[in-house]
Parts: C-alpha cells; sequence; structure tokens
C-alpha cells in the first residue's frame, strides 16, 4: 500500500470552487423578505460563508430564534431552485486534479449541508481525486470558528503546517490562520484582493485556474507544500 499523504490542500466549495455565492445572497434575500425582514443584498454579500446561525445573528439581529430558523428553512428551499443552475469555476476541477496528482491529499473543507453537498460533489464530479470531505455535521459552528478546518486536518492526517486552504471569504482566511493554516485566496467569491491580504492571505489569485497556474509554475504556498512532504 502507498504511504498516506503527508500534505494536504483544504479547498472551500462554495465561491472558490463553484459559482455559487451570488444564489446564496438571492436565496437569503428572499428568505428574509418571506418572514417580514429586508437585508439589503450587498450586506449578506458580506456575510456569505459564515456560519449560518452568525449570518443570522448578524442580519436579524433583533428577530426571535423562530423566524431566524424559518428564515433558514427558506433559504434551503430559495438556493435548491438554483442548484441545477450552479456552474463550476474556472479551474476548479483541474487544479484539484492537479494536487491530488502531485501527492497532497485533497480535503473539501466545507460547512454545506449534506443536501446541497451532494450536488456540489456531483457538479465538481472529482471523486477519485478527494482525500476527504467535511460537512454542517461535523461541527456545531462553522467559519469563523476554526472547527471545520482541524476536523479538514483530522481527517487527511496532517498537521497545520503541512497544509494550503483555498477559499474565497473573509472566513476561511480566519478559519485557517487560527489553526495555524497558510491560506490562499481567490476572488471569485466577490471579496476584493486587498480584503482577503487584510484579512491575512498569504497569496491572493483571481480564480482557481490562476491557483493552477502558479501552482505548476512552481509559485504559492500549494507548491512549497512539496518542502514539507
Amino acid at each position: 500500500m502507498p504511504d498516506a499523504p503527508s500534505t494536504a490542500v483544504l479547498f472551500d466549495i462554495d465561491g472558490t470552487l463553484v459559482d455559487s455565492n451570488y444564489a446564496h445572497i438571492d436565496a437569503w434575500w428572499r428568505a428574509f423578505l418571506a418572514v417580514g425582514e429586508s437585508v439589503d443584498a450587498w450586506h449578506i454579500h458580506r456575510a456569505i460563508g459564515m456560519d449560518s446561525a452568525k449570518l443570522l445573528g448578524e442580519l436579524l439581529p433583533d428577530a426571535s430564534d423562530d423566524t431566524r430558523g424559518t428564515a433558514k428553512q427558506y433559504h434551503s428551499a430559495y438556493f435548491a431552485e438554483h442548484q441545477p443552475r450552479l456552474r463550476l469555476l474556472p479551474g476548479a476541477r483541474e487544479l484539484l486534479q492537479a494536487v491530488a496528482e502531485a501527492g497532497h491529499a485533497v480535503v473539501l473543507a466545507t460547512s454545506a449541508p449534506e443536501n446541497e453537498l451532494v450536488r456540489l460533489r456531483d457538479l465538481l464530479d472529482a471523486e477519485r481525486w478527494i482525500a476527504a470531505v467535511t460537512s454542517s455535521e461535523d461541527v456545531e459552528q462553522a467559519k469563523p470558528d476554526p472547527g471545520i478546518i482541524q476536523v479538514a486536518l483530522r481527517k487527511a492526517g496532517v498537521d497545520a503546517d503541512a497544509a494550503v486552504m483555498v477559499g474565497d471569504a473573509m472566513w476561511d482566511v480566519e478559519s485557517s490562520g487560527r489553526v495555524g493554516v497558510t491560506c490562499v485566496g481567490v476572488m471569485t467569491g466577490g471579496i476584493g484582493g486587498d480584503e482577503l491580504r487584510g484579512a491575512g492571505a498569504a497569496e491572493v489569485y483571481d480564480d482557481a485556474a490562476a491557483v493552477l497556474a502558479a501552482f505548476r509554475a512552481g509559485d504559492g504556498p500549494i507548491a512549497a507544500l512539496a518542502e514539507a512532504a
């Protein structure tokens, strides 16, 4: 049996590998209207990728728990309407393949619920390269809490200094940084490079295709993982 990888690359999915952030924004916007609340879309965008309980606390600070719970149910229903139209972001599958073929464990480090994750994994069509996957069932709180990153590391069987996280939101950068994992940012989630760097991202790229180009050129944190192997 070959040795298990001693290094890993952890990937957020929404907004990083799959172009789904704006579908989430629309679903939340409609969900809030359905419970009698009005939240500006830009404000919702700022919270995408955050743990849903924290997102609801941020966006509906004065609402009851019942109202927040109902809004979450509406969001799930409205987001399901978008799922058939979701698409991969440029370079997503190719990046997963290249990372796996380089000998690193590929981990989908997401807090998406299982019903959404099934569709996302089908869309990625990358099971042959994926070593481990997290979901909302693995932790009580999602990003920016570091729990998902810790679970991802445990499932991959690697230490924090032998892993790199790829994500599109400040919450990816913050959660990985809290456990000592270097984070690479991509701008496909709609967050600018300056803000991602300000949150602690080691490098920022336009999209997964640009991350892949740097990796193939021997540049960036993922390429540097070979030294830790």
